[in-house]
Parts: C-alpha cells; structure tokens; sequence
C-alpha cells in the first residue's frame, strides 16, 4: 500500500490559499483530482498551473457560500457530476470572523462563527455523502488544536466549534464505518502562511506562540498537508475516528 491517489477524486473546500491549498496540491501530486471551493480567496492563475503540473488534470474551482444549503447541495452534485463520483471530501472551511470575548459576543457573531466553521462541516458532509465511494471514501476534518485549548484570548466561538468537530468526526466515523468510509480529524496548531494568522495574529503574538513550541518553529501548510495525505491514502484504510494533532509537540492529548 502507498499513498498514490492515481484514480481517486477529492472536494477540499476553501482550497485556493494557505493550508487547503497546500493540500489540494499535495493531492494532485499523488495522482488525484481535484475540485476546491472558495468565497473570498478565488484561486488563482499560479495555483491552476501547480495542480496541472502536479497532476496532469486541471482543477474545478467553484464559488460557494458554504453555510448556504441550497449552494453546498448545488456544488457537491457538480463536483461528483464532473468527476463521476466522489472519493475524498476535505471541510477545510472555517475562520475565527472575529475575536470577542463572552461580554462582547452577541448572537448574531455567536451563530456567525459556529456556521463559518461548524455548520459549513455538517452541510458538505451532509451534501457529499451520497456521492462518496465506499472503500476508498475519506471525509476529513480541519479542526484547530484551540478545540483543545480554547485558543487565545477572544476566540470562545471558534473554540467551541472547532471542539464540536472533534465529536462530529468521532460520531461519523461511528455511522460511516459499515460503508467502509473513514472519517477523522485534523488539529492544526499555528501554522503561518494563513489568512488566519495574518489577519488577527500581532508579531509580538505570533513571536510568543513560536517560544511555547518545542519543534522551534511554526508550522506551515505543507505540514497539514501531509497527514491529509496519509489519511486519504489505503495507508489509513483501518483509521477512523481519530484527532492528529499537529503542533511541532506543543500539545499532546
């Protein structure tokens, strides 16, 4: 067993930039093809031609308001209309919005952020289930090790849905294993070359977080996609169920 996806499909929603990128060009390299959604980073030229010269196929790029039924439903009939089918699904999907803490968050951003993170995992699941191959069916789960933590300071909301994710994959994986469809969870620590981090993460912040992490360094998106990458190959055929934290060792659970 290797980790080629010669013949496999793959859905990785919002794919153009940082670590869904990565992992839609990780893909390819190993012989998949590839679709990815996006909202506000619409991939571009660049990324067009590395998943061509990674892979041999052009990629689908659709706009997609992922918290809206109607589009999800919509995109991932297409997605498996174009493809034949669909084989690997990954929710990357999520952002914190905005920090606020308990005394500023008012409902509105409460629900706001669980579905930018939270309802947008349940809806493509949810949408491209019908369509996954069992046997070689994957769906998996970009969570946040601040599902662990509880994250910074101003982050309740990401937090919080970014934990109900932990138990979403554990429960699925529970559902989908008779079909022989694994389902498991990716905890990225802090990993730079992010929206995230370049939106709401100071340097003197981001300097502090390198010092608690035992590896030296920061993470980056090509340390994302590798787990990915394993864990939609044969390689994980028997795993389901499972959180793979990734954090360069500055959390364990």
């Amino acid at each position: 067993m290797t980790t080629t996806l010669t013949g496999r499909t793959a859905l990785i929603t919002g794919g153009g930039v940082g670590i869904g990128r990565s992992i839609a060009q990780h893909f390819a390299e190993a012989g998949a093809r590839v679709a990815v959604t996006y909202r506000t980073h619409e991939p571009d030229s660049t990324f067009h031609d590395a998943i061509v010269a990674a892979g041999g196929h052009p990629p689908l790029a659709f706009a997609v308001d992922a918290t809206d039924p109607t589009q999800v439903r919509a995109t991932a009939d297409n997605v498996a209309g174009e493809f034949g089918g669909l084989d690997i699904l990954v929710n990357n999907v999520g952002g914190l919005v905005q920090r606020a803490g308990l005394a500023d968050l008012d409902l509105d951003l409460w629900h706001t952020i669980l579905q930018v993170n939270l309802d947008s995992t349940f809806l493509f699941s949810h949408y491209v289930l019908p369509h996954l191959r069992p046997g070689t069916g994957r769906i998996i789960n970009v969570a946040s090790l601040a599902g662990h933590t509880g994250g910074h300071p101003g982050a309740l909301a990401y937090a919080t849905a970014k934990a109900a994710i932990f138990g979403f994959t554990r429960s699925l994986a529970k559902e989908l294993a008779p079909q022989h469809i694994t389902v498991n969870a990716l905890a990225p620590g802090f990993i730079e070359a992010t929206p995230f981090h370049d939106t709401f993460t100071t340097a003197s912040s981001k300097a502090a977080t390198i010092d608690t992490i035992p590896a030296g360094r920061a993470g980056n998106p090509d340390d994302v996609a590798g787990p990915a990458l394993w864990l939609a190959s044969d390689l994980s055929a028997y795993v389901t169920g499972t959180i793979t934290d990734i954090n360069g060792g500055q959390y364990f659970h």
